[in-house]
């Protein structure tokens, strides 16, 4: 098969897996779809379930800023391929399979999702799904959609793997959010979410919850220039401080700064790093971390199976599966 032919191939397939995860009533017309007899306009390669990035205009800003930084063959890591091995899924299990990645971003995951051969659909609230959509576009059998998590478009129980991870926290209400994406699972299908950890213990990174009540009421741009002002002079002491055992973790909550002076990134990577990921902590709307123990009961509420809730990079990981018959 020509790759022609294949690119053929991989876009009708695109267009049958519309057809399985949207309303019966869905039309594909001109310029977009006809969904329960509402317009869906196909703008730039994705659908426009809403027209806006809302509450969430900071991620569309800060995805068009740093629109590779954080993909493993950009950076030469591998931080995203281990962010996604806390799903504890196999990627030759996704091939083929229906996938719902819910708050795509620049699509770092986007890229392994679809990678690893995977009917997937791919959606974001803020207009970062543009980006991820000019990064991951060659994937002819991806869909990129732009909606609210709230209010999916989507029919209920048709995904095999449900996927999302680094979003719920920024959502108005995270305990919702993830029901309404267990609601996405088809019977046996497989969920994995990430939320920040709720504790007591003292860190670094909960020096942006002093100073938060200021930056989200800054313009992003103001925050943007400002961060790219200060990080880059701070950064290297903000290092020293936060090498310094136990007293560091106290010192490093007085400025605010994302560091990754333990990994492999290099100097540069390191300083657009910091600057990307604090601007993260302190410009979304929301932050709204969850304890273990409340992770826990949201899975036990949605009565799924093979629950794995543990601690992981970004905080709290879940991993379940849906019963092949509900009781």
């Amino acid at each position: 098969m020509t790759s022609a032919q294949n690119a053929k191939t991989m876009a009708l397939d695109a267009r049958r897996l519309l057809c399985e995860v949207l309303p019966i009533k869905t039309v594909q017309i001109d310029g977009g779809l006809l969904v329960d007899g509402a317009f869906v306009p196909l703008r730039d390669g994705v659908l426009r379930f809403r027209s806006d990035s809302g509450y969430n205009r900071s991620f569309g800003m800060q995805w068009a800023r740093f629109r590779t930084n954080q993909f493993d063959e950009v950076n030469g890591t591998s931080l995203s391929m281990r962010r996604f091995s806390e799903t504890r899924w196999e990627l030759d299990d996704l091939r083929g399979k229906r996938v719902l990645e819910a708050g795509c971003g620049a699509g770092r995951f986007t890229r392994i999702l679809a990678d690893a051969g995977s009917r997937l659909v791919s959606f974001d609230y803020s207009s970062a799904v543009d980006v991820n959509r000019e990064n991951n576009g060659h994937f002819q059998s991806v869909i990129f959609a732009q909606c609210d998590i709230f209010d999916m478009p989507f029919c209920k129980g048709t995904f095999d793997f449900v996927f999302c991870h680094g979003v719920l926290q920024h959502t108005p209400d995270p305990e919702t959010a993830f029901h309404y994406l267990v609601s996405m699972l088809a019977p046996g299908g497989r969920i994995s979410i990430d939320v920040y950890l709720k504790d007591r213990l003292v860190h670094p990174f909960k020096s942006k919850y002093l100073w938060r009540w200021l930056t989200t009421r800054m313009q992003p741009e103001k925050l943007l220039n400002l961060l790219e002002w200060y990080i880059p002079i701070w950064l290297p002491i903000d290092t020293f401080i936060k090498r310094i055992p136990y007293l560091g973790n106290w010192l490093g909550l007085i400025v605010p700064c994302w560091n990754y002076w333990a990994t492999d990134l290099s100097p540069e990577q390191k300083v657009q790093w910091a600057i990307m990921d604090t601007f993260d902590a302190l410009s979304p709307a929301y932050d709204s971390p969850a304890t273990l123990k409340d992770v826990q009961r949201w899975f036990r509420d949605a009565r799924l199976e093979s629950v794995d809730v543990h601690l992981g990079g970004n905080g709290v990981v879940g991993n379940a599966r849906r019963a092949v018959r509900d009781t």
